[in-house]
């Protein structure tokens, strides 16, 4: 049993010198107004200070009840509040005479402020003693003149008809008659809600009466006759119609709130496409119109639970739904994209890219920082549209290739990445492509996505007119490298003194980590670099010569397709010359002090490039043009297959030969079973404790050994931890005031103090808590256990039994993205952007008794949860190296990256690093930690 008594008054206070109990009586008495409300004030202080001060309850009763202040009576009612009733032999005080009459005098006082807060003061009483004589003087205030009274009045008849219902066993008959005649919004819902809970079968009788006028009410009342109707439909009433119709009038109250709980039990009750079809056009709405960004989350949450039943009335109001994108919010225009995506169909794939279309056209005149970000993501899902509707792709790709010389990196390269799979998927759009690629690269000025747009043109130029409109268009972009090589000099103009500049560049060392790599180059270089207005030629100037090794190969590829076609012999020779010619003066562009000089890598592969057009090789020929070709087509078939297992079918929740279950033939006690077969949408938000599998673990706290053994059972919620703490007494003694006292380490926060409890010999009892976990952190739980023994002289020291340390996990708040997301929840260029930002980085050794590659590849992905983002065919491959990007999300939105990279050694032993990084350094730290002790139980 607790030792603490349930009170509604609750002040903050700090100890200090009490005064004694004579000097107060003799203020309640003999004080003046200001004196007396000061006295009580202190009185009640003292009183949440743990002072009982019984002295002082007659006194109270006989000068400050009897007094016309009003903020004295108020002071008197919360100090009876607090005050003890009973005695130690748990019968009502003779005192409580007296204020009864005192009570009884104010809810007949003509102020009908002093008589409401006396009628409120009396519902939180639980002493039938003093509430009968009370009961005449109750029921006489329900018909008062002011609204206050009456409002105070039902609430009274609701406490004590819950707490004593044989005292006024007609209670819901008063208040039924009640309603009959009451005007007052408040009176009214305070009168229906007792109804509700103590007699809904008066509370349906008066409903029926005003079925067709509940949209008129206020929206207090309209909640309860909600949350009524939901309870009765559930029950199989015969009026469940007319309930229905009142649900359905209740989707268009003035109150967003209204309309959100109405609509919430319209996909409860019934699954009739009227009602889905009036549930999901409210939940629209209010989608589209409320500025409260939290809302417009809840209601995408129900939305998304629509759709999994359906999907087919809400195809018809996709048009409606994308109207959130209007939002600014970037995580709204997210999940309203993925939802949009999912309800694509042939009927309405025309709207739907032309809503996107539209959006993409107004990033463009927007300057806020989200425009680019939500740009990529208009993108990601016009692509998706093109996948999977092959219709609609010549009209899109035509709007997003203009999109390739777009200032915003990621934009760029994800169009880039859309018109290499078009063109190779639709061979008829390959030379309105190509034409449109050629007027717009001399305007792409980042290097990756100048890579890409010189890749399609040398793999899809198949013509004698692709192939020299393309070999023009480079031509032209590249301009004149010779006057980088031999600067203009005149005899008469005297020689400028050479500036240098110091330029760096990152650089990724062997073992993985990065270093800064500076170099000097020639001023003039630099004047010339800000003046370039060749694309091509200006990512030469910087040194940028992975790009060159592309531009070399691709007109490697122009010459080797050339050669093939039926044209003269002088023309292409004269085309590989040219082509060579360029080669060569790339390679000495890399060798000039005026620029970063070229790195071994590139170097060799443009030698190759020459080495190949000067001796032609059959097998190196097929290397560039047929096997590069053969590899882009089977990784966009693997890609393709990749979305076809994410789309999974819908799971078969009844089988064929499950039970039938009939709601006109069930028993009225089978209420349980009606409650699980109408509420299957609302599972995920009301039954998750009772539907989901939350990971819970047993810790023993103590020993055997010990005076109390503890365990305790840890369910991780989404946000909060449950602590369900068993304690058990192995003594042969009472143990009184036994406390659980717990603090915590990292992100976690006690949210309540458990209470103290007794516990008789060999007896258990079970104390819960919670606490609330705040980021994606390894926390620690600990504490200890104090106690009195009964019987035994109390010292100042109390008996103390410490607890043993609870670890909670941090993979219990990391799970990887689902794979039936149609948008990509982290694409490979949004890896490279966020390990370029993210600052925390933790390096883990491999050291492990695994010896195959993949097998500890997928040994980390199962013990961390993350997902792996590198294609997995190539790492089938037999090969004594690997390397992989693996990606997860928190609960709470934190991006968690890794890189593993490993190698076999000839003894048969994996070697090499796991690098993690994150935004915070919690969850690279605690994700580090928990790799290092999965490898050592491994090996274990």
């Amino acid at each position: 049993m607790s030792t603490e008594r349930p009170c509604s008054l609750i002040i903050n206070c700090e100890k200090g010198d009490f005064p004694n109990t004579s000097e107060l009586k003799e203020k309640l008495e003999k004080g003046s107004i200001k004196e007396k409300i000061a006295t009580m004030k202190k009185i009640l202080f003292l009183m949440q200070a743990g002072e009982k001060l019984p002295q002082l309850l007659v006194p109270i009763i006989r000068f400050i009840t009897t007094s016309k202040d009003k903020p004295l009576k108020k002071l008197a009612l919360l100090y009876f509040d607090a005050a003890e009733k009973k005695g130690p032999d748990n019968k009502l005080l003779q005192e409580m005479i007296l204020l009864c009459n005192a009570l009884m005098l104010d809810m007949n006082h003509p102020n009908e402020y002093v008589r409401g807060c006396t009628l409120r003061f009396v519902s939180k009483l639980r002493e039938a003693e003093i509430i009968e004589p009370l009961l005449p003087t109750i029921k006489s205030n329900l018909e008062h003149r002011h609204a206050f009274v009456r409002r105070n009045a039902i609430t009274a008849l609701h406490s004590i008809y819950a707490d004593f219902s044989t005292l006024l066993p007609d209670a819901p008959d008063i208040v039924f008659n009640f309603l009959q005649n009451e005007g007052d919004a408040s009176c009214k819902r305070n009168a229906f809600l007792m109804l509700s809970s103590c007699c809904q079968e008066k509370a349906i009788e008066y409903l029926l009466g005003v079925v067709d006028q509940v949209t008129t009410y206020a929206d207090t009342f309209q909640f309860i006759a909600i949350d009524l109707i939901r309870k009765v439909c559930k029950s199989n009433h015969p009026e469940r119609s007319r309930f229905i119709r009142c649900m359905l009038a209740l989707v268009g109250s003035s109150s967003a709130a209204v309309r959100y709980e109405s609509a919430t039990a319209l996909m409860v009750l019934s699954s009739a496409p009227t009602a889905i079809h009036a549930a999901a056009s409210t939940f629209i709405e209010l989608l589209c119109n409320q500025s409260d960004n939290n809302v417009k989350m809840i209601v995408l949450d129900r939305l998304l639970e629509i759709k999994q039943k359906h999907s087919k009335v809400l195809q018809g109001l996709l048009l409606d739904v994308m109207r959130a994108l209007s939002c600014p919010n970037m995580d709204i225009r997210k999940k309203t994209l993925d939802f949009a995506l999912d309800l694509v169909s042939l009927r309405n794939i025309d709207e739907v890219v032309l809503v996107l279309k539209k959006e993409i056209a107004k990033t463009q005149s927007q300057e806020e920082d989200k425009a680019a970000e939500y740009r990529q993501l208009l993108v990601q899902a016009i692509h998706s549209c093109a996948v999977r509707f092959s219709e609609i792709a010549g009209s899109v790709v035509d709007i997003l290739i203009e999109f390739l010389s777009d200032t915003n990196g990621n934009v760029a390269l994800t169009v880039a990445i859309f018109v290499k799979e078009v063109i190779e998927t639709y061979p008829n759009l390959r030379q309105s492509i190509l034409r449109q690629i050629l007027q717009i690269l001399n305007q792409i000025k980042i290097s990756k996505v100048c890579r890409a747009a010189l890749w399609t043109i040398g793999e899809f130029s198949q013509s004698i007119e692709d192939i020299d409109g393309a070999f023009t268009a480079i031509r032209n972009s590249l301009g004149d490298l010779q006057k980088l090589l031999v600067p203009e000099e005149t005899e008469q103009a005297p020689k400028e003194t050479k500036t240098l500049v110091q330029t760096s560049i990152t650089r990724v060392l062997s073992d993985g980590t990065y270093a800064s790599q500076s170099a000097l180059v020639d001023s003039a270089v630099q004047r010339s670099l800000r003046t370039e207005t060749n694309s091509l030629k200006s990512l030469l100037l910087v040194g940028d010569f992975f790009f060159a090794t592309t531009l070399v190969t691709t007109l490697t590829k122009l010459v080797l397709k050339l050669q093939t076609l039926n044209v003269k012999t002088t023309l292409k020779n004269s085309f590989c010359a040219e082509v060579v010619f360029i080669a060569t003066e790339i390679l000495l562009l890399g060798k000039s002090p005026n620029i970063k000089s070229i790195d071994s890598d590139s170097y060799e592969r443009i030698g190759l490039c020459i080495r190949l057009l000067s001796e032609p090789s059959e097998l190196l020929r097929e290397i560039f043009i047929v096997h590069s070709h053969n590899s882009f087509a089977e990784m966009l078939r693997e890609q393709k297959e990749k979305i076809k297992l994410g789309e999974k079918p819908k799971e078969v929740t009844v089988q064929v030969d499950d039970l039938l279950k009939l709601r006109q033939l069930t028993s009225q006690k089978a209420g349980q079973e009606i409650e699980e077969e109408n509420t299957p949408t609302t599972k995920s938000f009301l039954d998750i404790e009772k539907n989901d599998k939350k990971p819970t673990r047993v810790y023993q706290l103590t020993g055997f050994s010990d005076p109390i053994y503890a365990e305790a059972n840890v369910v991780v919620h989404q946000y909060d931890i449950l602590l369900d703490v068993m304690v058990m007494n192995l003594t042969n003694d009472t143990l009184q005031n036994v406390s659980l006292e717990l603090s915590t380490m990292g992100d976690l926060k006690l949210v309540e103090k458990p209470q103290t409890y007794t516990i008789g010999p060999n007896t258990k009892r079970q104390i819960k808590t919670t606490i609330k976990v705040s980021s994606t952190e390894t926390g620690i739980i600990f504490g200890n256990i104090v106690y009195d023994i009964a019987g035994k002289a109390t010292t100042g020291d109390r008996n103390i039994v410490i607890l043993n340390d609870i670890h909670i996990d941090i993979i219990d708040y990391i799970s990887a993205p689902s794979p039936t997301s149609l948008i990509i929840p982290c694409t490979d260029s949004a890896f490279r952007a966020m390990w370029a930002e993210f600052e925390w980085e933790n390096k883990v050794a491999v050291n492990t008794s695994i010896q195959d590659l993949n097998e500890f590849l997928d040994h980390i992905l199962k013990s961390t949860n993350m997902q792996c983002l590198t294609t997995r065919s190539p790492l089938d491959s037999e090969c004594g190296f690997l390397a992989a990007n693996l990606y997860a999300k928190s609960i709470f939105g934190e991006d968690a990256l890794a890189n593993v990279c490993v190698e076999k050694a000839t003894d048969g032993k994996i070697s090499g690093c796991i690098r993690i990084r994150s935004k915070t350094q919690g969850i690279a730290l605690s994700l580090g930690d928990k790799i290092t002790l999965k490898q050592k139980s491994i090996e274990a």
